[in-house]
């Protein structure tokens, strides 16, 4: 079944852009399930990914309530090609080692977390209620992922060679959460100073976890509009399995 979504504002890509980001990354992080280097942390990471799968489906369903065209939360997840997704760029790429997965995840819950305290502050009061909800949980995410990075980053020669090597694969993705979409600039969100807020944040973390800043490095950019990465292909083609080989199927 071939579905087209068109969207009457930017306020609805808007919605889309952060269900995507939390789906994605949710999806990348399940891949641990049951793999995690010991059971508590195995746990900690499902978990985190339950979180980010609750936050992505009241998203898609606050974004399936706005649209005209029958969208639910399902056809939104399941449904949509790769460049119909919005999700940054830094959330599909690989998990690689136990350092590279919790970077990630330091990485996006300081951004997520700086933008949450400003969403639940907005004007739709919807999108207020969810951002208030989801940031308790991001709180955890920030602290869990950040204690992760400065016990592998100041550990072990192993250890840190290993942390300098993710910070190396990743930072190039990071300069993307701060290049506004069209979609952002109509809803203004402040992300000059959600950057300001990061940069010193991020700047402390990887310091203490004895972590140098990258310089000079070309930040990649497109995930928003709808230009990925090889990995979301992968993603979605996982994902999405079930519903395109059984439509409608419904547990």
């Amino acid at each position: 079944m071939n579905v087209e979504f068109y969207f009457m504002n930017a306020f609805t890509d808007y919605i889309l852009h952060l269900a995507d980001s939390t789906l994605i990354l949710s999806q990348r992080n399940s891949e641990w399930c049951g793999h995690g280097p010991i059971l508590e942390q195995d746990i900690a990471i499902t978990n985190i990914s339950l979180d980010l799968l609750g936050q992505a489906r009241n998203f898609y369903q606050y974004a399936a309530a706005l649209s005209s065209n029958g969208a639910t939360e399902d056809s939104l997840a399941y449904l949509r090609k790769e460049r119909e997704f919005k999700n940054l760029l830094l959330v599909e790429q690989p998990n690689g080692d136990w350092g590279q997965t919790v970077l990630r995840q330091y990485l996006f819950s300081q951004y997520q977390y700086l933008l949450f305290e400003q969403l639940q502050h907005s004007s739709d009061e919807q999108l207020a209620a969810i951002a208030a909800k989801s940031i308790k949980e991001t709180k955890y995410h920030v602290r869990w992922s950040s204690e992760w990075v400065v016990r592998l980053g100041d550990g072990t020669e192993e250890s840190h060679a290993r942390m300098l090597k993710a910070v190396e694969e990743l930072w190039p993705y990071t300069g993307e959460m701060f290049i506004p979409a069209e979609y952002e600039i109509s809803f203004g969100v402040d992300l000059a100073s959600i950057k300001k807020n990061w940069d010193e944040k991020v700047t402390a973390v990887l310091g203490e976890a004895s972590l140098p800043l990258p310089e000079k490095v070309f930040m990649q950019s497109g995930g928003k509009t709808g230009t990925h990465t090889e990995q979301l292909g992968y993603i979605l083609a996982e994902l999405q399995y079930m519903q395109r080989t059984y439509p409608g199927a419904e547990w």
